[in-house]
């Protein structure tokens, strides 16, 4: 059941997205839902302000105030348990009795989750390019950062040896 499940934005009142999140939470655990509602999530970044007396102060804060992202599989049920959680004004979507799932790129460009990436490479293999302009060229595989989601790879282009970063999944072991 869990495959069903996609991002859905939920509309909050502003500044009452931590206390939605966790009577989520609270509802989850008393109702046995957690298979049905599997993740609640109010996106932040950490920003550093500089004072006008020169001290900086790091602080995090809400991305998309007033929402909250919960990932569940959608069922009346559960509609029904998140529109009724005190400080939630809605699903967005077309309606809001018919909320819009999240795309997977939409999810992955907010950081919400990360795509797994399986590097079967390493540092000297030799790889082909699977996408962008150098698209089937084969290369030497000189670094690997998994953190970063980077490769350089050595490219022989016209008659030199060039060092070209890829993302990881733009590459793959050339066939011998």
């Amino acid at each position: 059941m869990a495959e069903a499940a996609k991002w859905y934005v939920v509309h909050t009142y502003s500044g009452y997205e931590n206390t939605v999140k966790a009577t989520i939470e609270k509802t989850i655990e008393s109702r046995q839902l957690q298979d049905r509602i599997l993740a609640i999530s109010i996106p932040m970044e950490t920003v550093t302000e500089i004072t006008e007396s020169g001290v900086s102060k790091t602080y995090d804060r809400k991305v998309f105030p007033g929402y909250v992202l919960v990932k569940m599989v959608y069922s009346d049920d559960t509609w029904h348990v998140i529109r009724n959680i005190r400080g939630v004004t809605g699903f967005v979507g077309t309606s809001s009795n018919d909320p819009t799932p999240l795309t997977e790129d939409e999810v992955y460009a907010m950081g919400i989750e990360k795509k797994e990436i399986i590097v079967n490479y390493e540092v000297g293999d030799t790889v082909r390019i699977l996408d962008g302009p150098l698209s089937s060229f084969t290369g030497v595989v000189e670094s690997i950062e998994v953190e970063s989601n980077t490769v350089n790879v050595i490219v022989s282009m016209f008659g030199r040896e060039t060092s070209v970063e890829f993302e990881l999944d733009q590459i793959e072991v050339a066939s011998q």
